[in-house]
């Protein structure tokens, strides 16, 4: 089973290395436990329940039984479980320094955007008479056919969507703290529950 763990997002900072200044990103990731372990034959798919406790005290409820974890999260195994059985601990341990990971999260919401700040469009000359239209989107449609296409970027909701980056680097791991510094910048704000992933 590939390496997984999940954490709660800290904050960014920067380390030096090399005589060089690395900005990274601080999770506290772990301990977690695995919960379940579903299996082709019994339940359809192969995969494995994890829990986490994070940095919330609230506690979620399963089956009309409270259970010790705020989060649980189930990823697919593809039948590579290996030796391991439900109670098992999971911590920064299984990491090395220099590791790549990819990291999913949900990004910050940001609410409702105009095309320029959503999509990134120039917007309109600020010259020739254009007045208050610096920040439209211009024409939305042409002469046929006679409506919105569908897929037109046009302003919306922005943020809070499942972002994945890959490629990151484990630049440092705290096993006393349970923390680990990710070189750049993670989806999501302060507080956020991300998944980390052997690359």
């Amino acid at each position: 089973m590939k390496k997984i763990i999940l954490a709660k997002k800290i904050g960014m900072t920067q380390i030096w290395k090399d005589d060089k200044i690395i900005p990274v990103t601080l999770v506290q990731a772990g301990p977690c436990s695995i919960t379940q372990l579903m299996a082709k034959e019994k339940d359809g798919y192969d995969a494995v329940q994890i829990g986490f406790q994070g940095l919330r005290k609230r506690k979620i409820t399963k089956s009309k039984k409270k259970k010790p974890f705020s989060y649980l999260k189930e990823f697919k195994t593809k039948g590579e479980q290996g030796e391991i059985k439900k109670g098992d601990i999971i911590d920064v341990n299984i990491f090395e320094q220099g590791d790549k990971v990819k990291v999913s999260a949900i990004s910050k919401g940001k609410g409702f955007q105009g095309g320029v700040k959503r999509w990134g469009f120039a917007g309109r000359k600020k010259t020739h008479g254009t007045k208050h239209e610096s920040r439209t989107i211009g024409s939305i449609g042409s002469s046929f056919p006679q409506r919105v296409l569908k897929g037109k970027r046009m302003p919306g909701r922005m943020g809070t969507g499942r972002i994945t980056v890959k490629n990151l680097e484990i630049v440092k791991i705290d096993k006393e703290k349970n923390q680990i510094a990710l070189k750049g910048a993670i989806p999501g704000r302060k507080g956020t529950l991300v998944e980390i992933k052997e690359f």
